[in-house]
């Protein structure tokens, strides 16, 4: 690796929380330079930072009292000490990620410092997980099995006046319970809303409704999310023509891109083979629309992500390029839509081996 730099807090930044897996709320400068390891870290953060491993750079040692007694603004001390790190540490070319900091870059520049944006560097870092960052995912995914459970049973029971906030509100106790905290946005969607995107959903569930239900935990020792999806009928009773449609080509399709998932393989050719039974059935897909269209209907994005320190992360499996690794976590998510009737979606969270993956979701596709 060429040596690297990173310019902010672990609590905000994935990349420098995949370095130093503590909790740090005020940013500063991480530096990979000839083996070496340094951050810019004071005495409040020392002790976390050196007991990783990495050699502490603090700004007093780097002339802080002297450039503050001169009058310098907080803003300019701090990329006043980046540089001086830069040239303690002998470091003259460095890779950022593309989140680096302008001002800091700038700073860095003039003072002599080469500065080249990798992107993926950075994206192959984190690919990979280590031990503890998947076993966070799989605690995740636990409590996302744990919570759908629950959603579940409300939604069939589907006592008089339950809504979307009161499911979504119970699944957040079970997640709690399990160690994870869930998002105050994860989808409960029902009826019209259900087609509606990254729509929250709201207000009360009526019998015979599709409720799709995407919820994405994150474990709070890992940092690390799941995330999965499932579709259900309000009421639990027996879904119309129309639903049962749907959740049979997302089904298929489920069932048609599992045996192409591998090391190696071409996310984009998964893509393709994720939206066969859509086009056979004539439903819209990414593939078949116009170009400069805006799809609301039928199969409207991509069949999943990668999932790690963030909930959307490489690698892709879209219309972009993109090539499976062993080690990816990453989601398989096909669905069909129609705007102002409803639809159904159904999520799996998968691990990427050699030869094909392991699947973490354990939960029933049935609606």
């Amino acid at each position: 690796m060429p040596d690297l730099l990173i310019y902010g807090a672990p609590d905000t930044s994935p990349d420098l929380f995949h370095a130093i897996p503590v909790g740090i709320i005020d940013p500063f400068l991480y530096a990979e330079t000839g083996g070496r390891r340094a951050a810019t870290v004071s005495v409040l953060d020392a002790d976390k930072v050196s007991a990783q491993g990495i050699d502490v750079l603090d700004p007093s040692q780097l002339g802080a009292d002297e450039l503050l007694a001169r009058g310098l603004t907080r803003h300019d001390l701090t990329l006043e000490i980046a540089l001086r790190a830069c040239r303690e540490l002998g470091l003259e070319r460095a890779i950022v990620p593309p989140e680096f900091p302008l001002a800091v870059a700038d700073h860095l520049r003039a003072g002599g410092v080469a500065l080249d944006v990798d992107p993926e560097a950075f994206v192959t870092r984190r690919r990979a997980k280590t031990a503890a960052q998947l076993e966070g995912i799989r605690r995740a995914q636990k409590a996302a099995d744990a919570a759908m459970a629950v959603a579940a049973d409300l939604i069939r029971e589907l006592s008089p006046g339950l809504t979307s906030e009161a499911i979504r509100a119970a699944m957040t106790e079970v997640c709690d319970e399990h160690g994870c905290d869930l998002p105050g946005d994860v989808i409960v969607a029902h009826g019209a809303q259900s087609a509606d995107g990254h729509e929250s959903g709201h207000g009360a569930l009526a019998a015979g409704e599709a409720v799709v239900v995407d919820i994405w935990p994150r474990d709070r020792e890992s940092r690390c999310w799941a995330d999965m999806t499932r579709t259900f009928v309000a009421g639990g009773g027996t879904p119309d023509d129309e639903l049962a449609e749907f959740w049979r080509l997302t089904r298929e399709s489920l069932e048609l891109v599992y045996p192409e998932v591998r090391d190696g393989a071409d996310a984009q050719a998964i893509f393709r083979r994720s939206c066969e039974p859509f086009i056979a059935a004539g439903k819209p897909t990414q593939l078949t629309k116009a170009e400069g269209e805006v799809l609301r209907d039928g199969y409207f994005h991509g069949l999943g992500h990668g999932v790690g320190l963030e909930i959307h992360e490489r690698p892709g499996l879209g219309r972009a390029p993109d090539t499976l690794r062993t080690g990816d976590v990453i989601t398989l998510e096909p669905g069909c839509y129609r705007q102002g009737y409803g639809g159904c979606r159904l999520e799996d969270l998968v691990v990427v081996t050699g030869d094909g993956c392991e699947t973490l979701t354990d939960f029933p596709y049935d609606l």
